[in-house]
């Protein structure tokens, strides 16, 4: 018989999200006429911008011709025309140069963040702040970089560096060296963003470890102030240390379309067993090459039209929505007396449950008492304990109404 890796008996019994949608389907069954408003898993709920149906639209019928039709996509995954328009766009308008070779595209963030560590040694050590997104850990976990999951929530083998209210959620670099960093900025699920020393921080400990940085920038298009950095590479030697993953996911609605890129320079490296330096660049190209068949030719130039100028202003006007929906949660749940959090350059509320209540059961709260879906911290690691996630994603009315009946629940005792 086939002997499975037991790498994936170490994790825990479920992946968050699919818990919460067992629970919640448990609830609908047995509450069939319960109005749930879902505030819980990151999915966007506006239809896709105009400007990005018709480019969509347009390639299909070209691909319906002789002439326009395309097969496989190009081997990094991108054609010119979405890679030009991305380095214009959200790298040189910052005064950021990428260049072409260093771009690759798939369907997906959550994928690459996964993925990206199939090209590290199983012996390296890995980083990430908690409370994080499991992604990071879990896969790390099943390429047997960890011990087993002690008492307390923790991997053996595994560091944790706690995000807490007294650091603003972004914790600094450790005193001890490690191999591979995870930092998500704006954070999921805390909403924190990390400031410019911070990032430079994180740097200029990569650079003196020999580490690296997988900076996870998904939320990119929620940061509204200039002065804070929305790529890593605006950074001085990040690309010596640092590769970087964004999505069209949350910035033009793209959850069911898919379509992302992860940014490797060519200077940062690993080592070989013998200590030879081995560009990153080339081992992902490797091993994109071998199990990935880029993204389809639609879906790039619905990508593409995200950056023209109809693209932009209805892409932008439907996270401004998401922001104020976020405003909308941030000064009702305050006003309700909740300590909350995020929600100011993130789509995110991390709000502390109430005295003596733990995440799964504020969790159980919300559902029950008030039919509102949020995300119990704790499944986002141990220093979650004790807060919950709430999403912006959602019509303005279903926000106003769930802020409503979570003031009113929790008022009731």
């Amino acid at each position: 018989m086939a002997r499975i890796n037991e790498n994936y008996r170490k994790l825990q019994a479920g992946y968050l999200f699919p818990e919460i949608g067992r629970r919640v389907a448990a609830f609908q069954q047995a509450n069939p006429d319960a109005a749930i408003i879902k505030l819980g898993i990151g999915d966007v709920t506006l239809p896709l911008a105009p400007a990005v149906v018709e480019a969509m639209r347009s390639a299909a019928q070209e691909m319906g011709t002789a002439e326009g039709f395309r097969g496989y996509g190009p081997e990094r995954g991108g054609y010119d025309f979405l890679v030009e328009a991305v380095r214009e766009h959200d790298f040189a308008a910052r005064g950021v140069e990428i260049a072409a070779d260093e771009l690759f595209f798939s369907d997906g963030s959550k994928q690459d963040s996964g993925n990206f560590q199939e090209i590290f040694d199983a012996g390296c050590r890995i980083a990430v702040t908690d409370p994080v997104y499991p992604v990071y850990v879990d896969t790390n976990v099943m390429a047997g970089r960890s011990g087993e999951i002690g008492a307390d929530g923790y991997y053996d083998g595994i560091l944790y560096l706690p995000a807490t209210e007294e650091n603003g959620f972004t914790p600094d670099p450790p005193s001890s060296p490690v191999d591979l960093i995870y930092l998500c900025s704006p954070n999921n699920p805390t909403g924190s963003v990390t400031s410019r020393q911070n990032l430079e921080s994180w740097v200029a400990y990569a650079r003196e470890h020999g580490a690296v940085i997988v900076f996870d920038a998904a939320y990119d298009a929620f940061i509204s102030d200039p002065a804070l950095p929305r790529s890593i590479f605006e950074i001085e030697g990040a690309r010596e240390c640092a590769v970087e993953m964004r999505s069209f996911s949350k910035r033009a609605g793209f959850t069911g379309v898919r379509c992302a890129y992860t940014v490797v320079p060519q200077e940062v490296c690993g080592r070989s067993a013998d200590g030879t330096r081995v560009p990153l660049n080339e081992l992902w190209a490797r091993r994109q090459a071998t199990k990935f068949n880029s993204v389809p030719y639609p879906t790039q130039r619905a990508a593409e039209a995200v950056f023209s100028p109809d693209g932009r202003k209805q892409t932008g006007e439907q996270v401004a929505h998401y922001q104020e929906n976020a405003q909308v949660l941030r000064a009702g749940l305050k006003g309700a007396g909740f300590r909350v959090f995020g929600g100011v350059h993130a789509p995110y509320i991390w709000m502390r449950t109430p005295e003596g209540m733990n995440s799964w059961e504020c969790f159980d709260r919300l559902l029950c008492d008030a039919h509102v879906v949020g995300t119990p911290g704790a499944g986002f690691g141990p220093a979650g304990e004790g807060y919950i996630r709430i999403s912006a994603f959602n019509s303005r009315e279903n926000v106003a109404e769930a802020v409503a009946r979570i003031r009113s629940a929790f008022a009731a005792g």
